[in-house]
Parts: structure tokens; C-alpha cells; sequence
């Protein structure tokens, strides 16, 4: 992140800035609006009193009295809609009930209030402003009330939704704004676009079965390896040393086999709506296996089943300060001290959670599998500058365009987790393809 983005993000979320932007929003005068009343009042001193020019005199009290009425109009209705709908939530508690929506669809969430008729002239329109990245939609029923349609970008989950109401007149002059907030579930799932279905993802649990060097614990007796200080008499193989002479002993096969438990989380950051996309397309399809612990993000308890895990998916985005790293927890108290084989997903892309990852692979005796999705990979062609300015490339203009990863970060990242994990997956939600560690199509 740069530091002007940085700048930005500090000023934002600053008391300064929620000031104006609470003052802007109290004003009740539109950039237009106020054009108007400085062009007319200008118009009325220096040409209407300066000159005496009776047709500018005229028309400039024409266009302030219409300023005054839009005024009037807009600010009376904006105060008899807004304790309409304060009481309209006040009597319904209870009665709406949670918005379960998927983002990237349009979504009814059940609001719904009557069609300002008070005044003439004057139109009512709102959008939800928490959570964000919603944007919202009014439509017209038989009726005659509008009814709230959402289209979420990401995914979402808050205990309450804040509206932003502003009652405007037709001309655009003037404007009511103020914040309603309604103490209601909101859970938007991520979408899983072309993803159709996922390998199983099983977890490897040390025990007799399929035969690994690095396995745990010990199986039937199939390694050979010269006698050494400290092996049992009872291992040497004793016909080969009446032959040959030779001290060998045979040792325990170490081997690992399928658990039917899987153990797997989801890693927070940036670009992480393709990997939470993944992770519930994992748990809805069952390749998790029949019995799995899922955990995420802003997720402190452990999740055993579906609904409880994609409420965990839809919480991992952090909607106003970052999730702490959480792996380790989870790793405590899903599998104890005992070594298991934990399934991560995670964004394609270089993120603070690297390093921690690294530091828990390090400390974990378990074993690691690595789920990385991204929003398309993009190539890194230099382009001419007059290319920049006159075309727009088609994937810089689609839905998952920010989302997107390069192939450098990609192989950055793989360079530097690929020996420390037993396997890497990679998934591209855009076009649904599969990936191996070296950017090769499954």
C-alpha cells in the first residue's frame, strides 16, 4: 500500500473528515442549488439594483422564489418521511427478518415503504451505506411502495444496516439527508462465479497406510539400513549376515492414511473474496470431507457444520478494523498438540499474513496444504502510454478486475511456501481452471 493510500485511509476514518461529511450532508443545498442561489444573487445586485434592469430583476426572483419552494418542499417532506420511517421501524421490530443475500445478485431485503406524496415536486431515494461495497436499487410495486433491492460486491456479515434517506426536489436544487439504522441480521455470501466443484481435500493423519518417509507412526517392518549403536538385537536380520557378513537391520515403516477428519481456515487480506468464494464452495459441496472443523478470520470458535462455517465465511472481511492473525488459536484447539494435517485458504497474492504462516508452519508439527484462489492471473506487459489513454483492456473493465493477481506475485509467493507445505492448489474464480504449483493447468 502506498502512502498517499495510507494518508487517505488515516484522514477517512479521522473526527475532521466525519465532521464535514456529517456538516456536507446537513446542508441543504445541492452543488447546483447553490450555483443557482450565487449566479442569481450576483445577477440581482449588479444588473437587477445596479442597472435597473427589470427583465433580469424579473427572472431572478423568479428563480430564487423556485429555489425558496424546492427548499420548502424538500425539507418539510425529508422531516415528515423521516418520523414516518423512524416509527414504521419502531412498530415492525421483529417483523423484517434477516437478509441472507449473495454478492454479485440482485437481492430483495423486504423493506419496503409508501411513495412520498406529500408535496409536489419532491422524490425520495436512499442507499445502504454499512456495510459497504452494497449498492442499492428502488423499484415500484402494484402498491404504490418502493421496494429495496441490493446488488452486494462483497461479502458481508453486521448485526444492523444504516440507510442514508434523502428526500431531493425534481430539479435537483435542494435535499433532506439524514442516517436511519435498523437493528437487523446481514449476511452476504461471497460469489462462487465459475468454481463447479473442488477436488476432496482430505487430510493426512499419521498412521498405517499409505507409505511416507516423513510419516508417524511406525508400520510394518520394510526399511533396510546397515546395523548402527543402539538398534535392537531383535531387528537384525541375522540370514543375511550368515551369508554375507553384513550387520543390517530392518526397521518400521513410517506411513501416513486419509483421515476422515479435515481441519481447515481461511487467511484474511485485501484480495480475499476469491478465497472465501473457494472456502464456501468447499464447505457447500462437501469436499471437506463428512467430518471437518472450519474456522476463519474474526472467528474465535471452532465451526463443525455448514451454517455456522459460512456465517464464519461471510464475517472474515472486516468491515471497519483488520482481524488479528488466528491460525495458531485455531490450531490449539482443533487438533491440541497431537500433529494433524490443516487445510488453508488463502489469496493469491503477497499479504501480511505471509510471515505468520511461515513462523506457524515452522512451530507446527503438522502438516500443510495450500488452497490460493485469485480473480484471474494477469500477465505484466508494458504497454505504450498512448495505448493507456485511448483503449481499455477488457479485464481491467470486468467485475474481478481489482482482484486480480499477477503472475510474478503468484510465483513469488509459490517460491516461498511451496517447499514449506505438502501441497498447493491454485484456483482461478474467474474462469473456474485449477493450477499447480508452477502454474500449470489441472
Amino acid at each position: 500500500m502506498s502512502r498517499n493510500n495510507k494518508y487517505f485511509i488515516v484522514l477517512k476514518h479521522s473526527a475532521a473528515y466525519r465532521a464535514i461529511k456529517i456538516g456536507l450532508s446537513l446542508f441543504p443545498l445541492t452543488l447546483e442549488g447553490l450555483i443557482l442561489l450565487i449566479v442569481t444573487a450576483l445577477c440581482l445586485s449588479v444588473f437587477g439594483y445596479g442597472s435597473m434592469d427589470l427583465v433580469v430583476f424579473a427572472l431572478a426572483i423568479c428563480a430564487l422564489t423556485i429555489l425558496i419552494f424546492c427548499l420548502f418542499c424538500s425539507v418539510i417532506s425529508g422531516v415528515f418521511v423521516q418520523r414516518k420511517i423512524q416509527k414504521r421501524l419502531n412498530k415492525s421490530e421483529g417483523y423484517y427478518e434477516s437478509i441472507k443475500v449473495e454478492a454479485g445478485f440482485p437481492n430483495e431485503t423486504g423493506f419496503s415503504i409508501p411513495a412520498v406524496n406529500l408535496l409536489p415536486l419532491v422524490r425520495l431515494s436512499w442507499k445502504i451505506t454499512f456495510p459497504d461495497h452494497i449498492e442499492t436499487r428502488t423499484r415500484v410495486d402494484a402498491a404504490n411502495h418502493l421496494v429495496e433491492e441490493i446488488i452486494p460486491k462483497k461479502r458481508c456479515l453486521t448485526n444492523h444496516v444504516n440507510r442514508q434517506f434523502t428526500v431531493s426536489d425534481v430539479l435537483g436544487f435542494c435535499r433532506y439527508s439524514w442516517v436511519q439504522k435498523q437493528d437487523i441480521s446481514c449476511m452476504a455470501l461471497p460469489q462462487t462465479n465459475s468454481v463447479k466443484a473442488l477436488p476432496l481435500l482430505k487430510s493426512l493423519t499419521a498412521e498405517d497406510g499409505i507409505p511416507n518417509p516423513s510419516g508417524n507412526p511406525e508400520g510394518d517392518r520394510m526399511e533396510i539400513r546397515p546395523y548402527a549403536p543402539g538398534d535392537s538385537v531383535r531387528n537384525i536380520m541375522w540370514k543375511v549376515y550368515a551369508r554375507n557378513r553384513q550387520l543390517n537391520v530392518r526397521l518400521a515403516e513410517k506411513s501416513v492414511f486419509d483421515s476422515k477428519r479435515t481441519v481447515a481456515y481461511l487467511l484474511s487480506s485485501e484480495k480475499d473474496e476469491a478465497a472465501s468464494a473457494i472456502a464456501r464452495m468447499a464447505l457447500e459441496t462437501g469436499a471437506l470431507g463428512e467430518d471437518w472443523a472450519f474456522a476463519a478470520d474474526g472467528t474465535e470458535e471452532l465451526c463443525e457444520n455448514l451454517p455456522d462455517a459460512l456465517k464464519a465465511v461471510a464475517r472474515s472481511r472486516a468491515l471497519e478494523s483488520n482481524f488479528s492473525y488466528s491460525l495458531d488459536k485455531f490450531l490449539t484447539k482443533a487438533v491440541g498438540q497431537s500433529g494433524a494435517h490443516c487445510i488453508v485458504f488463502a489469496a493469491a497474492e503477497i499479504a501480511p499474513w505471509l510471515t505468520k504462516l511461515k513462523n506457524t508452519i515452522s512451530r507446527y508439527s503438522g502438516q500443510f496444504s495450500l488452497v490460493l484462489a485469485t480473480d484471474g492471473i494477469q500477465e505484466e506487459v508494458s504497454k505504450q502510454i498512448w495505448r493507456k489513454l485511448l483503449f481499455q483492456d477488457a479485464t481491467e473493465a470486468g467485475m474481478f478486475s481489482q482482484t486480480a493477481s499477477s503472475r510474478g506475485e503468484m510465483l513469488q509467493l509459490l517460491t516461498e511456501l511451496g517447499q514449506l507445505v505438502e501441497s498447493t492448489l491454485i484456483i482461478d474464480r474467474k474462469t473456474g481452471f485449477s493450477f499447480d504449483k508452477s502454474l500449470r493447468k489441472i
